[in-house]
């Protein structure tokens, strides 16, 4: 009679001595790493990928897309295969969390400092504004348009949903800041038609202390009161008032400021002509500056000298200026803070990465004191299913 029961053949590998050769041989992830993964399942909040762990690894709605997204079908398929950033480290269950969103953010700051680089034009819907300024989307990172950079007539209300051509005023991904110019765009395709010495005709929109904001084309120049007339002039409201039509001289375009600079003094047939008579100072307009543009030629070969206006200095161009005017480039201390307590988030823990902001949220911090321009609530991240 055979004995069918055999003793088990002894391989000297026992479960322990498996679970430390797969302990060996396992691949070591650690946030910030990025890696390919395989979507096997997909969750009502999030999704499950294989990425070569001993646990599953999982991604949660709101770190799917640098965008708002309702559901994971609109972002993954099941067994597709792609790029995930690694968030945090393993959880008490050796889980893994993930992210899409954070290596679109790296890209998506890549591409817009790029676009900086090459000075250029940007359009983009505004999709909410306030006290401070407008808010539109580059390349899925949310900007801010100041105030004093949009160059429209309408209230700003009325903005959204509208398109704007944009230059970029300052773009730091360390402090999260995308910063915007609508009148930038604006005046630097008005200036590619405008020559300096050119005599155009414009419309007085603003008067201030300083001098007239005078509208040519769309665009708004500073005629200086110093530039005004020859003659000593106490304000500007004693030549002109708002709406009044005028003819002026160019005598400086400065794209990067997004600044025109307009003289009317230049085109005195004689002193003091803008004040006694200025009908005849808009008859000899272009009389006069054809005689300054031979200046300024004589002047750009070296066969005379002559007194050509200075560029107007900074102390005399005030920074602020009216929806309609042409402001200075925001420096890092003049960054608007009239936003409101309940507009722009405050600034993200140092352990997160800036771009970790749901779609309902506001994007950059557009100063380090500035307070939050849209606050709303934020699902926290799933570590697990």
């Amino acid at each position: 009679m055979i004995n069918q029961k055999t003793k088990p053949k002894d391989v000297g590998f026992t479960h322990e001595d498996f679970a430390a050769l797969l302990d060996k041989y396992d691949y070591h992830f650690s946030p910030g790493d990025v890696v390919a993964g395989t979507v096997f399942s997909l969750e009502p909040r999030g999704a499950l990928i294989d990425i070569g762990a001993k646990t599953a690894a999982y991604i949660p709605l709101q770190e799917m897309s640098i965008n708002r997204v309702e559901s994971p079908g609109e972002v993954l398929q099941s067994d597709e295969t792609r790029e995930f950033f690694i968030l945090t480290d393993e959880n008490e269950d050796g889980q893994l969390t993930l992210s899409i969103r954070r290596i679109e953010y790296m890209r998506a700051w890549e591409r817009v400092r790029q676009l900086q680089a090459e000075d250029a034009t940007v359009r983009s819907q505004v999709f909410a504004t306030n006290r401070g300024g407008a808010l539109v989307r580059i390349e899925g990172l949310r900007g801010f348009i100041p105030g004093s950079h949009i160059s429209t007539r309408k209230p700003k209300e009325e903005l959204v949903a509208e398109e704007l051509p944009l230059k970029f005023l300052e773009v730091d991904e360390d402090r999260n800041r995308l910063v915007l110019s609508h009148r930038r765009a604006l005046v630097e395709r008005k200036m590619n038609r405008l020559e300096v010495g050119e005599v155009v005709t414009g419309t007085v929109r603003g008067i201030k202390p300083y001098g007239a904001f005078i509208d040519i084309g769309g665009v708004s120049g500073l005629l200086h009161i110093s530039e005004i007339s020859h003659d000593h002039i106490d304000t500007p409201h004693s030549v002109f008032n708002v709406n009044d039509e005028v003819k002026v001289m160019i005598i400086d375009l400065d794209a990067d400021r997004g600044r025109i600079s307009l003289s009317t003094k230049q085109l005195e047939p004689e002193p003091g002509a803008m004040v006694k008579n200025p009908q005849l100072v808009y008859e000899k307009a272009e009389e006069m500056a054809a005689k300054f543009r031979e200046k300024l030629l004589a002047a750009k070969q070296g066969t005379a000298t002559v007194e050509v206006p200075a560029e107007l200095d900074e102390a005399d161009i005030p920074s602020a200026i009216e929806d309609d005017e042409i402001p200075s480039a925001i420096e890092d201390d003049e960054i608007p803070s009239a936003i409101e307590d309940d507009e722009i988030p405050s600034a993200i823990e140092d352990d997160e990465i800036p771009s970790a902001i749901e779609d309902d949220e506001i994007p950059s911090a557009i100063e380090d004191d500035m307070t939050a321009a849209i606050e709303e609530d934020v699902e926290p991240v799933a570590e697990g299913v």
